[in-house]
């Protein structure tokens, strides 16, 4: 098998991914129950990879471009983007205890959360 097929073969399945990926993110766009940005991230670095029109596409976008931009060249986060983030996620385990679920998940997922939003936190503002 040549060379150049393997490669192209990884070019196509980066490509698929990160279109999946953006369709997963440009949903989270209008169901707020959903993720933006995790998804972006990853449509970013898997056309980064696969395909480099793509990539470039993505880089230049007005909505998606500058988020992207800051986040390669700082790690920088949007504080509307930390805000949404953090309360969602309080929210959510608000809604974990008060649905009954078990006190061990509660506090598993409330740990995981922490974690997350101390990250979040951490990160430079946008």
């Amino acid at each position: 098998m040549p060379p150049a097929r393997p490669r192209r073969l990884a070019s196509l399945g980066y490509k698929i991914f990160g279109l999946c990926a953006l369709g997963l993110a440009i949903i989270g766009a209008f169901l707020p129950v959903m993720p933006t940005v995790p998804f972006l991230l990853v449509a970013a670095w898997a056309f980064e990879r696969g395909s480099p029109r793509l990539d470039a596409w993505l880089r230049q976008h007005p909505t998606f471009g500058p988020l992207l931009r800051d986040w390669r060249e700082r790690g920088a986060i949007p504080r509307y983007a930390k805000l949404i983030a953090v309360v969602s996620m309080a929210a959510s385990l608000v809604l974990m205890w008060f649905g009954g679920a078990p006190l061990l998940v509660v506090l598993a997922v409330g740990a995981i959360l922490l974690a997350v939003s101390s990250y979040l936190l951490s990160r430079p503002s946008a």
